[in-house]
C-alpha cells in the first residue's frame, strides 16, 4: 500500500521523505491555509520535494472554470494530480483531463456508487473519506470494502486512496482490505512507528549495553 501525507507543511514532507516511506502528497485548500504559504508556491515546492503524485485541488465548481484552473495547476510539474470534487462537473473534468494524460484524484467520495462513477470517468484515484463516515455513525471501512469489491469485479484501474484517516487503525484496516493508497496527516504516520514493547526493548538493550562499558568504534 502506498503512503501519502495529507499536509501542506513543507518541513513535515521533507522529514517523511527522508524515511523513504512517502509515495505522494495530498493537499486541499484548508491544509494550504493552515500552512500559511502561497498556494502555487507551496504546491510547486511540494512537487519538487516529492517526486510521487501531488494532489492540488481546483476551487471552481463548473466544468469550464475547473478546466482553466487545472491547466494552471498541471503546468507546475509533471507529478501534479488534479483534485476534483465528486460532482457531475467534477467527473466531466476528470474525463477530459485523464483522456489528455493528466492524473486526477476525485475527492469527497461517500458512497460506492459515487466511486463507481469516478472509475467510469477514468479517475486515477478515488478518495473515500472514512473518518467523516465514522463521525456520523457509518463504519467508514465498510465503504472501502464495497469499493474494493466493485473495482475488482470490473477490473477498474482507479486506485482506492483512503482519505480522512484518523488513526493507525484506519491504516491497518485499509491495508487488510487491499486499498491501494492511504493518505494521513504526518502525526498519524508517525504513530505507526510507535509501540510500547519496542520502546521497552530499546530501553533494556541500552541498559545492558551500558553495563558492558563498551563502545562501538
Amino acid at each position: 500500500m502506498k503512503f501519502f501525507a495529507d499536509t501542506a507543511d513543507l518541513a513535515d514532507i521533507r522529514e517523511l521523505m527522508d524515511t523513504g516511506l512517502l509515495d505522494g502528497v495530498t493537499t486541499n485548500p484548508s491544509l494550504v491555509k493552515k500552512s500559511g504559504g502561497d498556494f502555487i508556491e507551496t504546491v510547486t515546492e511540494i512537487a519538487r520535494i516529492c517526486p510521487g503524485p501531488v494532489s492540488a485541488e481546483v476551487i471552481a465548481l463548473d466544468h469550464a472554470e475547473m478546466m482553466r484552473e487545472a491547466e494552471v495547476l498541471r503546468r507546475i510539474a509533471d507529478n501534479i494530480t488534479i483534485k476534483v470534487p465528486l460532482t457531475i462537473d467534477g467527473l466531466k473534468t476528470c474525463k477530459a483531463l485523464t483522456s489528455d494524460g493528466t492524473m486526477v484524484n476525485v475527492t469527497l467520495c461517500f458512497s460506492a456508487n459515487q466511486a463507481l462513477l469516478a472509475a467510469k470517468a477514468g479517475a486515477s484515484f478515488i478518495s473515500p473519506f472514512v473518518g467523516r463516515h465514522d463521525d456520523v455513525g457509518y463504519p467508514g471501512m465498510e465503504l472501502i470494502a464495497d469499493i474494493r469489491m466493485i473495482y475488482d469485479n470490473y477490473d477498474f484501474g482507479t486506485e482506492i486512496l483512503v482519505a480522512s484517516v484518523r488513526s493507525p487503525i484506519h491504516v491497518h484496516e485499509s491495508a487488510k482490505l487491499g486499498a491501494d493508497v492511504m493518505t494521513a496527516p504526518p502525526s498519524v504516520i508517525r504513530q505507526l512507528f510507535s509501540h510500547p514493547l519496542t520502546d521497552k526493548g530499546i530501553a533494556a538493550f541500552l541498559k545492558d549495553w551500558e553495563a558492558t562499558g563498551q563502545k562501538i568504534g
